[in-house]
């Protein structure tokens, strides 16, 4: 694994400073290769990976162009509708929540899945990427399905699978396959409601195949750009794919906020369908966070009010106090309001076991690996960096580079900060450096690789990572230069923590933040496995 670092020194809110220092790393060394690590991976599932890894994976190999869009382009949903008939259309026995969106929605469905269990409803979850185990992309009542339980469905269902992909002359997709499995499992589960987090966009997704019939609600969180060639090449193309999950006469609730063009098309798309439209970051907008607390047991939170009121009632719908949200930052604050509209909607649809009470223990009990998780001081101690502070965060685009930069700077202002970070290839690499670099002074910047899907097709060249730092040092204003070392992941985090300590001039320990994908966080977790 090849890693290249640059020191950056003194850079201001606005502008990067032209004083960038080179430290040699000559004598940091370690024979411990996270790349070389064996799989997380539950040894009882050998079979089902396998299976699915036999099929196309473009999670691995990367998504073609337009594959995304309601196009000719576009995949092809019909064949994931067959497979669905040929499982007896599993998805058309429990109400669904549809959830798309750039970013946020595997925070709002983690939020809206618990809440609904604290409300004593049967819930299953499904999601993506995962981080350890294919397991945690499937959830029943809180929980990754067993290793046990999803052997027996898959074994169960195997003929229909292998038969559907036959007829379909093999173009069934590792993503169309696991959607299957995970629908037709909720069914045997008895679930009374299922929180589907679409894959990619939303009109030619292979989740779409849900039907207004059964649809609670469509949930829309945010529009960024990200997977821009698989979306049509344009915000505005990209809206109109996700807007393809809104059905006829279902509400959808949009999360936000929107560039004014933005919400009018997928305003216009929910008026075509005739959907009532619920804008979260309108009717929340008073929400907001007091402060960041540590609380026994659990580490830190941020604590919030939620407020929902419509702009036309004196009182609000709700209006929740000193919520402890686990997750941290404001985009955060912002997905759980939104998870939280979604619950009123459906409260108002007769699920009345939503209370206000259910929303609060649903909020609080969320968190996530790799979103604005802490490791534990016996977690760092493991990696061999005692008393370090270590934040994973897998933000991987602009939008959510600078949530993770204003996260930073609201709750850590005072510490010092060295970040490492490896991204996939189809990320724009410097827009992604210059939010990092425009508002925050790190002590420095170190650049690796991970895995991006299992394998290194999609993973960027740290080399490549180099020069889209240097570019944005530049735009920035800052004179650009260059070192490059041989590091795995592991030294990495063991070079950002020699940088804090070795900086004596303050008490402060500082902060080692590994960012870039959720790839790289399943690096730095999966050695904590071993």
């Amino acid at each position: 694994m090849r890693t290249l670092w640059n020191h950056f020194s003194a850079i201001s809110s606005c502008k990067v400073s032209p004083r960038i220092r080179i430290i040699s790393s000559a004598n940091l060394t370690s024979n411990r290769n996270l790349s070389t690590i064996s799989s997380t991976e539950d040894p009882e599932l050998r079979d089902f990976v396998g299976f699915l890894e036999s099929l196309k994976n473009y999670e691995k190999s990367g998504v073609p162009k337009g594959a995304g869009t309601d196009s000719d382009d576009g995949f092809d949903l019909g064949r994931m509708k067959r497979l669905m008939l040929r499982l007896q259309n599993p998805h058309s026995k429990y109400k669904v929540v549809h959830v798309a969106g750039t970013k946020g929605k595997g925070s709002t469905s983690a939020f809206l899945s618990n809440i609904l269990r604290a409300g004593g409803y049967s819930v299953g979850c499904y999601s993506s990427p995962h981080i350890l185990s294919i397991k945690e992309r499937i959830s029943c009542n809180g929980e990754p399905v067993s290793a046990s339980t999803l052997n027996d469905h898959f074994y169960s269902i195997k003929p229909i699978l292998e038969q559907s992909i036959q007829e379909e002359n093999g173009s069934l997709s590792h993503f169309e396959i696991l959607t299957g499995i995970a629908f037709s499992l909720f069914e045997k589960e008895n679930v009374d409601i299922a929180v589907i987090e679409a894959g990619l966009g939303g009109a030619r997704d292979a989740t779409n195949v849900i039907e207004s019939s059964n649809l609670a609600a469509s949930v829309i969180t945010t529009i960024g750009e990200e997977h821009m060639a698989a979306l049509g090449g344009s915000l505005e193309s990209i809206a109109e794919a996700k807007s393809g999950i809104i059905k006829h006469g279902r509400p959808v609730v949009l999360g936000g906020p929107f560039l004014p063009h933005i919400e009018g098309i997928l305003r216009s798309k929910a008026a075509t369908m005739s959907s009532s439209v619920i804008l979260a970051s309108n009717i929340g907008s008073s929400s907001s966070i007091k402060g960041i607390i540590n609380k026994n047991g659990i580490g830190l939170c941020q604590s919030c009010d939620i407020v929902i009121q419509n702009e036309k009632d004196e009182k609000p719908i709700v209006e929740l106090s000193d919520v402890n949200l686990r997750m941290l930052g404001h985009h955060q604050l912002q997905n759980a309001v939104t998870a939280t509209c979604v619950s009123l909607c459906l409260r108002d649809q007769g699920c009345g076991r939503v209370t206000d009470e259910a929303i609060r223990i649903g909020l609080e009990n969320t968190c996530l690996l790799g979103r604005s998780q802490f490791l534990t001081p016996k977690e760092a101690e493991t990696l061999q960096l005692p008393g370090a502070k270590v934040l994973l965060d897998g933000a991987h685009t602009k939008e959510s580079a600078r949530a993770l930069k204003d996260m930073i700077k609201k709750d850590f202002a005072e510490k010092r900060i060295v970040f490492v970070i490896a991204m996939a290839s189809d990320k724009d690499h410097v827009s992604f450096a210059k939010e990092l670099l425009s508002g925050l002074k790190p002590e420095a910047v170190i650049l690796t690789e991970a895995d991006i899907g299992g394998g290194k097709v999609r993973s960027t060249a740290s080399s490549v990572l180099k020069e889209s730092w240097i570019k944005a040092a530049d735009e920035l204003g800052s004179r650009s230069t260059e070192a490059s070392e041989n590091k795995t992941v592991l030294d990495s985090l063991k070079l950002a923590y020699k940088i804090l300590c070795d900086d004596r001039s303050t008490s402060d320990s500082g902060m080692v933040i590994v960012t870039g994908s959720l790839h790289i966080v399943t690096s730095v977790l999966a050695s904590l496995q071993h």
